[in-house]
């Protein structure tokens, strides 16, 4: 089967246009040749992408399938097609970096300032997700580096251990109850509404930390991004565990922070896959930060 990448370019503008006409205006195509494309394309791949009606076109379950992979297939050939453009002695183009949530990602922002101050033709794609999304982006070629939270399996990968630790804790109204306390202990949290990340919820330290109260648990959603969760506590869903610092917790917001006791610190790692050809952009942002460890070190 061989699909020419352009054509998935014109599959992507009809799925994110809902219409082959619009779709076809935003390419400087003819409405009948780009809907011959995808006819073709459809045959080639032996299903139906779209469900097509008078007013607009949405995609089938396939489509959808299609849609994800075709958009990682255009982005890494976007990035290999950048990466030949600049010369081999101009350190320039795009450092992909994917993070999870953590305050930790500061120390990271000062070096990439000052790796753009040195080269300004340097430009970071910033990609935000927890470990498991990290990964499979640096799987798939899609990102240079990925900072994870341990416990992760980075065995596989170089790294290297970020300076710092996050904490964990209670994110929960100013009002709440347990904003009294200093520390959260795992039986405070019985018989409260519980917002938990998902991936906490197998990672080891906080499951250990939680014992046989986690069986307890009045769990009342589960969150990948905290910032979405905060809402949520703040419009009295319930209280959230997460990291320190990700949330402002400052009087106007009605916010307050307490952290776990027994106290539950997790580290960090930047991890970048084995035998990596780096672009001079990425190698340069990796020395900035070998740098800046070497001397906090």
């Amino acid at each position: 089967m061989r699909v020419d990448v352009r054509v998935l370019r014109y599959f992507l503008t009809v799925a994110r246009e809902a219409s082959f006409s619009r779709a076809a205006d935003a390419l400087y195509l003819s409405q009948p040749t780009l809907s011959r494309q995808i006819r073709d394309l459809e045959e080639e791949l032996g299903a139906t992408l779209f469900v097509r009606t008078n007013r607009s076109v949405t995609l089938t379950r396939d489509g959808m399938r299609l849609k994800r992979r075709a958009q990682e297939i255009v982005d890494l050939m976007e990035r290999t097609r950048e990466e030949f453009e600049n010369p081999d002695d101009e350190i320039a183009g795009d450092v992909c970096i994917g993070s999870g949530e953590t305050h930790i990602m500061r120390a990271l922002a000062r070096i990439a300032i000052a790796v753009r101050q040195e080269h300004p033709g340097i430009r970071y794609n910033l990609f935000s997700g927890n470990a498991d999304d990290v990964i499979e982006r640096l799987e798939k070629g899609l990102l240079d580096f990925g900072v994870v939270i341990e416990p992760a399996d980075v065995h596989r990968y170089d790294s290297l251990t970020i300076p710092g630790t996050d904490t964990w804790g209670l994110l929960m109204p100013a009002d709440h109850p347990l904003a009294s306390h200093e520390v959260i202990q795992p039986g405070d949290l019985l018989n409260v509404p519980l917002l938990i990340s998902r991936q906490s919820m197998v990672d080891g330290d906080l499951t250990r930390w939680l014992g046989q109260a986690f069986e307890r648990l009045d769990i009342a959603a589960t969150y990948n991004l905290v910032y979405n969760a905060a809402i949520m506590v703040e419009q009295g869903m319930g209280c959230a565990l997460t990291l320190d610092h990700l949330v402002d917790t400052m009087e106007p917001n009605g916010l307050c922070f307490r952290p776990l006791q027994p106290k539950v610190e997790v580290g960090l790692n930047l991890i970048w896959k084995k035998y990596q050809v780096f672009s001079p952009a990425a190698e340069a942002f990796l020395r900035g930060v070998q740098s800046a460890f070497a001397q906090n070190g």
